[in-house]
């Protein structure tokens, strides 16, 4: 992923160096259990394992030797095992004994993304504090909700973040089973068939890394576990596209109703100084479009050759580090823009003002319903005045009140009762008690020892 879209924390895991040292963990967590079965003599793991941290606290393996080697060998594994037999010398030739590559990268790999799904939910409940601080703030604060572009029918502006909230709680569970899902790892060989090392070996090194073994793998993992993190990330980068949408249209000159934070010397437009656009939503558009498209790879490599080919390969060095990257990006871009969101209340209420009292005509049409006219012959009735209060006939509630047909139904205190906000937001703080009250229950499913 290109710099500007990297934060410094998440890149760092996807770095060759921070991979390598993966690589020597796993390596070395398989050594340690061939020590405790006297498979290495007790003086070379002592010497073995000195090296080998000694090594780790200083870095790790160099990318650059690992580059220089493979260079030679045009093999990545045989590169770094290469590179670590430079720093540790002879004692090194217990690394990758029994192993075939996959058995280090797929396990590394694990570690790898574990590492970043973490990251990811700490972004998620970071969005969700601020969804919900702001879904309590305008709780009370009607606003016109709009169909189709269109008015439709009076909401609470907070129900907007309460939704987005709710969704984005979801969103961390998908997380968590994805992760769940990742916490795997294998040391079955070149074909799964553990030639070398036993399963009951095999999952005591994988416990040393907190992961569990593989039930049956080919020379990888099955490709499906990473396809579930891929569409997750997906599934996030929709999510934050239709909050980014919602913005961009709030922010549109003829609607206004909320604005981005704008810095004393932003400037929105080369060639026109009025400008103020909503260029952060707009970029969240974009990054949606590219964490929907990295999902499509990742279900292709699930179908591999027989026991394994390396079609997958290529296109996971470049989706699954740029996802993550990514919906990094995006999460911290999108809670900045929520935490500094202008929403102009005055413009919000204006704009419900000028929806009128037509947008309460659904409440007419079911009580007159319940008073036994048919749904057609309300619905006509109904219409018949709003369509005159447009034409400017008069005011619609006064229309409602003067038809001779509604009047038999209804009385004048009813049709302003079901003409008010207060009757059409009734069940709103229900609808708040009962998300929250879910949320707040409900826990996530958390990582062991976490």
């Amino acid at each position: 992923m290109i710099a500007r879209y990297t934060l410094p924390e998440m890149g760092a895991v996807w770095e060759n160096r921070h991979r390598y040292r993966l690589w020597l963990q796993v390596e070395l967590a398989a050594c340690e259990e061939m020590a405790r079965g006297k498979l290495i003599p007790s003086k070379d793991w002592l010497l073995l394992k000195r090296r080998c941290q000694d090594l780790l606290r200083k870095g790790g393996v160099d990318p650059e030797r690992v580059d220089f080697h493979e260079s030679l060998t045009r093999h990545d594994v045989i590169a770094f095992t290469t590179a670590v037999a430079e720093r540790i010398g002879p004692v090194s030739r217990y690394i990758h004994f029994g192993l075939t590559s996959s058995d280090v990268v797929d396990t590394a790999l694990s570690l790898q993304m574990l590492e970043a799904g973490e990251l990811l939910r700490k972004d998620i409940e970071a969005l969700l504090e601020t969804l919900e601080r702001q879904a309590l703030k305008y709780r009370d604060l009607p606003t016109i909700g709009r169909t189709h572009g269109i008015f439709a029918e009076p909401t609470s502006f907070g129900l907007k973040f309460l939704g987005w909230y709710c969704e984005w709680r979801r969103n961390l569970e998908r997380l968590d089973r994805a992760l769940d899902g990742l916490r795997v790892g294998k040391l079955s060989g070149a074909v799964g068939a553990n030639a070398h090392w036993a399963p009951v070996f095999e999952s005591k090194v994988l416990s040393r890394l907190g992961l569990r073994r593989e039930e049956v793998s080919t020379q990888v993992i099955p490709r499906d576990r990473h396809a579930e993190f891929m569409n997750l990330l997906a599934i996030c980068g929709c999510s934050i596209e239709r909050i980014a949408v919602e913005l961009r249209h709030l922010q549109r000159t003829e609607v206004g109703e909320v604005l981005e934070s704008f810095g004393k010397s932003q400037r929105g437009s080369s060639a026109m100084p009025h400008k103020r656009n909503p260029i952060s939503s707009e970029n969240l558009t974009g990054c949606a479009r590219l964490l929907r498209a990295y999902a499509l790879p990742s279900l292709e490599n699930i179908a591999l050759w027989h026991e394994r080919d390396i079609s997958h390969s290529s296109a996971e060095r470049v989706a699954l580090a740029d996802g993550a990257i990514l919906l990094d990006y995006a999460l911290n871009r999108l809670n900045r823009i929520l935490t500094a969101l202008d929403v102009r209340e005055t413009k919000v209420r204006e704009n419900l003002s000028k929806a009128g009292p037509t947008v309460f005509s659904g409440h007419v049409l079911l009580a007159l319903v319940k008073k036994g006219a048919s749904r057609e012959q309300a619905y006509a009735w109904v219409q018949e005045c709003a369509l005159g209060s447009f034409e400017g006939k008069g005011e619609f509630l006064a229309l409602l009140g003067a038809h001779p047909e509604i009047r038999k139904r209804l009385s004048t205190a009813a049709i302003r009762e079901l003409g008010s906000l207060k009757f059409q937001l009734r069940n709103v703080p229900a609808v708040y008690r009962a998300a929250l009250a879910r949320a707040r229950k409900k826990r996530p499913i958390r990582r062991k020892g976490r």
